[in-house]
Formats: structure tokens, sequence, C-alpha cells
């Protein structure tokens, strides 16, 4: 086997971008992927017979602010128009989120105007003055009404657990419009991809060897000999055995349906607030793409359920205990030469899709322009 400049764990976004930088730049990249397909969890693929382009892992909207991540992006494919709108069924109604003028105003039904919104949502919190978990966070913010429709039940599900076990900065950040704008994201860049996710990476790719339904920790000595550096994008825990014990991750798995009905719900994600429902979510992936047709009388909805898998990492609990083990996996990490760690779960971070472009961009930049090696053993987007 050859030598290669780098070998990149997972096919992703964080790898695929690096190993796309590398070849550019003139180096050699040989991609490795534990799954079957390229792309991560952005994978998507036409749903049999329909033209309807599915996302495998849940709905992924792109949006940014970022010129230059815009324009990288931009270099793999074109985008539609499509601007993300939440809504949330309660009780058999049907809310906009996040809670702005219109949901306030459609709760209470009232008819509040901007001015007033400050005020009369004032007048619904209660007097927590030192908030110790996530739902006296969320009562100090928006009242508890507005908490036990919208919050807590979905929190529950989402979690696993009672939102008074969790920590109060999970919900800091909560969004209250005084407006009736209802857009999900502010960025200036939103959209997806007019193909799907999958050519982005095809395209990324196009020229650096991938192979897949390879794990590169089955047999890591061998890839290391074959590599000036390894480029590793999988769950930093496991990538030491698991010594310091597992992180622990929430998971999601997903029902599908395919329907003989034009339009099922009328959005591209409709949430489910109430915890006697047990899906999280439905995605209707065919309203993503109102520039495309599709097969007439049909449909594809897909059921969303939260669960524990540690073997399907989606978003990190980020626990007290989690993030000593973080911490010490960070330690291990600062000793371990000719490897970078990013992305994700090499990470345990929450990252949205630009993030983990912007930081893969930025990492694999420094590297390009060959700053010391000690610098890439640092994580990236940090």
């Amino acid at each position: 086997m050859r030598q290669y400049d780098y070998i990149v764990v997972g096919s992703g976004l964080f790898g695929a971008v690096f190993a796309q930088q590398a070849r550019e730049n003139g180096k050699s990249a040989l991609v490795l992927e534990r799954r079957e397909h390229i792309g991560g969890n952005c994978f998507s693929e036409n749903y049999e017979d329909t033209n309807i382009n599915v996302h495998r892992y849940g709905t992924h909207i792109f949006h940014t602010n970022s010129e230059d991540i815009w324009r990288y992006v931009n270099r793999f494919t074109e985008f539609n128009r499509y601007q993300h709108r939440v809504l949330t069924t309660h009780k058999n109604r049907v809310y906009a989120m996040p809670i702005n003028l219109g949901t306030i105003n459609q709760f209470y039904g009232l008819n509040l105007k901007p001015c007033e919104v400050d005020e009369f949502i004032a007048s619904k919190r209660e007097g927590i003055a030192n908030p110790q978990n996530l739902e006296e966070k969320a009562i100090s913010l928006i009242g508890r009404d507005l908490y036990e429709a919208f919050i807590k039940g979905y929190t529950i599900k989402q979690w696993g657990c009672d939102p008074t076990e969790l920590p109060a900065a999970i919900i800091t950040r909560l969004p209250v419009r005084t407006s009736y704008y209802d857009s999900y994201y502010n960025d200036r860049y939103q959209g997806i991809p007019v193909g799907g996710y999958t050519p982005i990476f095809e395209r990324m790719l196009e020229g650096i060897p991938v192979e897949t339904g390879v794990d590169f920790l089955e047999d890591r000595d061998y890839w290391h000999r074959h590599a000036r550096q390894v480029v590793y994008t999988g769950p930093i825990d496991r990538y030491f055995g698991y010594s310091e014990g597992r992180l622990n991750w929430r998971s999601v798995k997903f029902e599908y349906e395919r329907l003989a009905l034009e339009d099922y719900q009328g959005t591209s994600v409709m949430n489910y607030a109430d915890v006697e429902v047990p899906h999280t979510r439905i995605h209707e992936f065919k309203h993503l793409h109102l520039e495309k047709a599709h097969t007439p009388n049909t449909t594809v909805i897909v059921r969303e359920y939260a669960c524990i898998d540690n073997e399907r990492p989606y978003y990190p609990v980020n626990s007290e205990g989690d993030r000593r083990r973080l911490k010490a996996y960070q330690e291990l990490q600062r000793r371990e030469g000719r490897i970078i760690f990013g992305g994700r779960l090499a990470e345990y971070k929450y990252y949205d899709m630009h993030q983990v472009i912007g930081a893969a961009l930025q990492k694999a930049r420094k590297v390009m322009r060959g700053e010391p090696e000690a610098a890439a053993v640092e994580t990236a987007g940090n």
C-alpha cells in the first residue's frame, strides 16, 4: 500500500472538507469510512420511485452568516431558497416556534402589540432569583404556562429525564420574539442543496480514494504506518478504548412510512410537544424541495423518536461526569502524535453543519500552511 500525507477517518463534513483541502493543496489523502456510505449523518438519497430526497438521519437545514463558508460550500452545490419554519403541535393545535408574537397571541387568545409583549411575559414569570435547573430557568424566562405547553414534554422525550435534572444553561438562549417573524434561523444564507446532500460529498471527494465499510480502529497500527498524519473524526472515547469511561449521547431512531397522499402535514418538520405523543417530530421531506416534481399522490413521512444508543451518537449529554471524562480524554489526546481530532464525535461537541465546515477549513488551512506539528494535535474548532 502506498504512503499518504493524510488518512482521514470518517467521510462526514469534517473529514470530507479536510480531505478536499488536502488534495487542493497538492497533498495525498485516503478516506476511511466505517459505514457503507459517505456523508456521515448528512447522507441523503431519493426514496424508492418517488423523486423525494430523504435525509436518512433527520432533516438537515444549511444556514450560515459566514460568506467564506457560503462561498466554499457553493463550490459543490446549488441551493434552493428554502427557509426553515418550525411548527409544534400541543393539544391538537399547531403553533409557530420559536415562541413569537403569533405563538403568544394564539396561545393566550390575545391581540398583543410588539411593544406589549415584554411586559406581558414579565407578568407570567415566577420570581426565581437563582435558577438551578432547566425547568427553573425556563420558568424564569417565559413563565410556567408557555414552559409546560412547549418545553417540558418535548424536553422529557428528547433527553429522557425530568427537566429539573438538566442544567439551566441548556435553555439560556431560548428565543422569544416580539414580532410575527417565524423563520427559525436568522442567518443571511439558508437553503437545501438542490440535489440533496450526498452529491456535495461526492464532489468534495472527487479524485480522492475512499474505502467504505472499514473500521480504522480495528487495525490502527497498519493505517498509521501508511500516513504522515491521521485525521480522526470518530468518537474520542472509542479511540482510547473507553479507558476513562463512556461519554453519554442521546440518539434518535426513525420510522418511515410511504403514504398515498399529496401532502400529509403541510410542512417539512412538525414537532410534538406533548409527552403523551411518543415521537418528538414528523419529517415530510418533499416540503424541502418545492422546486422539484415528485411522484403524484405520494409522500414519505418519518417519525423521529429520541432514545439512548451510544453506538449511534447524535447529541452529547454533557453531564458533569461527561465533562470530567472528556477532560481526561483530551489529556490523552494531547499525548498522541501525528493525529488531528475534529468534528462533533471527536470533540464531544454539538456542531451545526456550517460550524463543522468552518472548523475543518480552519484546521486544514492551518495544517497546510505547515504550522508546527503540535498545533495539529489541538482539538479543532476550539
